[in-house]
């Protein structure tokens, strides 16, 4: 028996949600651009289509390419469908950990965390990296960034050094409106994205 793809299954499930919406309400809720095939727009400093009649996610990397990745899809299918109409950033920053009652302890400032290692031991990579995406330094930790995410919502990066004693740590702050944006099990999905689109242009 072929062992099904759970990811798959919930990336094909948000294309059809998707397909269930009114596209011109879309349309004018994000004031995107759009054509016969397409609607368009952006995120983490990457422009992305989606098709109209079935939901594929197109990212622009010179030529539009495809893709399946599980947080990708699942997140920008989330701000462009759920995101509020009355939707706006506050400008205040808030501890991931306090948008939910669950905190998810394993998945936050792990002193294991394998990106914090890797900026640990490549600093000026990771300044780089943070710029490319659109970042501008920001107050707390030793290294701080807050990068444009969705429209005007950000997402900051404070990055402590280790020593002999501590384990070099990340911690991630949202926007305080960020939920008017995105549900909070997709911040996950979207964290998820984030530190790997920081890893991939740390080595570049």
């Amino acid at each position: 028996m072929k062992q099904v793809d759970n990811y798959r299954l919930q990336v094909e499930g948000a294309k059809k949600y998707f397909l269930r919406y009114d596209q011109q309400k879309l349309i004018e809720k994000l004031n995107l651009s759009f054509d016969e095939a397409f609607l368009y727009t952006r995120m983490l400093s990457k422009d992305y289509r989606i098709h109209r009649e079935n939901g594929a996610v197109e990212r622009l990397d010179g030529d539009w390419t495809e893709t399946n990745a599980h947080g990708e899809v699942m997140t920008l299918l989330d701000l462009v469908c759920d995101s509020r109409e009355d939707r706006y950033p506050a400008r205040r920053w808030q501890n991931m950990s306090n948008f939910s009652a669950v905190f998810h302890r394993s998945l936050m400032e792990d002193q294991a965390d394998s990106l914090a290692l890797f900026i640990q031991d490549n600093q000026p990579a990771f300044h780089r990296a943070c710029q490319s995406l659109g970042g501008e330094p920001g107050p707390g930790g030793d290294i701080s960034y807050s990068i444009p995410f969705f429209e005007e919502l950000r997402i900051a990066i404070q990055f402590w050094e280790g020593d002999e004693e501590f384990s070099p740590r990340i911690r991630w702050l949202w926007d305080e409106n960020a939920l008017m944006y995105l549900k909070y099990e997709t911040m996950w999905f979207a964290l998820g994205m984030i530190r790997s689109r920081i890893r991939d242009e740390m080595k570049k």
